[in-house]
């Protein structure tokens, strides 16, 4: 498929504000950096402003009030990044479907309840009691504990693992290789020896909820661990027993959430972000890159580094060890005229 500028102009609701042809087609959508003759581009960010006057590209969504003179045809949209995103689902080949049916060699076990229209992949396991929601779609290799439910129009990607009595919601997206009701990572040392405490709770995964690659999310010791409607996880996150997220929040790759720890609605964990165990965090917290989180914080508290501290407060912390080596250098000539001072004759 392909578009004219013009066409696409018009298909975007854009203004088409260059001297160029504006029947030139446009085959495919790329990137500032990487556009070539035949695509596509957007602009969003000023500092790419430089790139994009050198783009090879054949046409570029830029903001309404864009005015800079570029060589690549400009189209005006309100949004250009979400414009782009639109470009890039015409330009996107045809989704993959999933046909509905059971594939011969999954294995549905005992009274397992499958809705309508559901989609089960080679090799998947569904063990007794579980139940999954219509036009759910299980991909190959996965597994359904004893007594899971799945809502409707699911999508359980490769390898996934959901544990027994879990509960998940409608439109929840689990990626490959996630861990849904692993145990949880309790022990108490007892005569010299790490015992294990029974984890006999669930995970509870509300609605609209997407959890990336090879996350896991264990199992209560008691209760439930808790996902709330709309949160979006990235991969390789660990999140531990009896951890509460609210709604809407965003947990990005590498983050690590200790047991009993609980977070409010919009909430923001940017990657590698360690949070110690039963703390609070309030609605609307956002915590940068690596940041080490060991207290609890009230809402719409802006955190960095470890451990964690608000930002205002981080950033007047930098400022002075930045300035270290100058205060070291201060103190040793001091030192030095001290010296050279006691020295003098006649000094005391």
């Amino acid at each position: 498929m392909d578009f004219s500028v013009e066409e696409l102009a018009a298909l975007l609701g854009g203004q088409f504000v260059s001297d160029g042809e504006p029947r030139v087609r446009i085959r495919r959508a790329a990137s500032v950096a990487d556009a070539e003759e035949g695509d596509v581009t957007f602009l969003s960010n000023s500092r790419y402003l430089p790139a994009l006057r050198s783009c090879q590209a054949t046409a570029a969504l830029v903001p309404a009030d864009f005015r800079e003179q570029i060589r690549t045809a400009a189209i005006r949209v309100d949004d250009p990044a979400g414009a782009f995103a639109g470009v890039l689902e015409r330009f996107a080949p045809a989704p993959i479907r999933a046909e509905p049916g059971v594939h011969p060699s999954a294995v549905v076990v005992g009274n397992a309840a499958l809705g309508e229209h559901v989609s089960i992949g080679p090799c998947v396991v569904i063990e007794p009691g579980a139940q999954i929601g219509a036009r759910t779609v299980i991909h190959a290799g996965s597994y359904i504990g004893h007594e899971a439910r799945i809502g409707a129009d699911c999508e359980i990607g490769q390898r996934v693992t959901v544990g027994a009595r879990c509960l998940i919601g409608d439109r929840v997206n689990l990626h490959s290789g996630v861990v849904i009701g692993s145990d949880g990572f309790g022990f108490e040392l007892k005569e010299g020896r790490h015992v294990k405490i029974p984890q006999t709770g669930t995970v509870q995964i509300d609605n609209d909820v997407e959890v990336g690659a090879n996350t896991t999310i264990d199992r209560a010791r008691f209760g439930r661990t808790w996902i709330g409607a709309g949160t979006k996880i990235d991969n390789l996150v660990q999140i531990a027993h009896n951890v509460v997220l609210g709604q809407h929040c965003i947990i990005c790759a590498q983050v690590g959430i200790s047991g009993s720890t609980r977070l409010g609605n919009y909430v923001v964990l940017g990657g590698q972000t360690g949070v110690i165990g039963h703390i609070e965090l309030g609605d609307g917290v956002q915590a940068g890159a690596q940041s080490g989180i060991s207290k609890s914080h009230p809402p719409g508290t802006i955190l960095w580094g470890s451990p964690a501290a608000p930002l205002r407060q981080m950033k007047q912390q930098m400022a002075r060890v930045a300035r270290l080596d100058k205060l070291v250098e201060r103190v040793r000539h001091l030192e030095q005229d001290a010296t050279r001072g006691n020295s003098l004759p006649g000094c005391m």
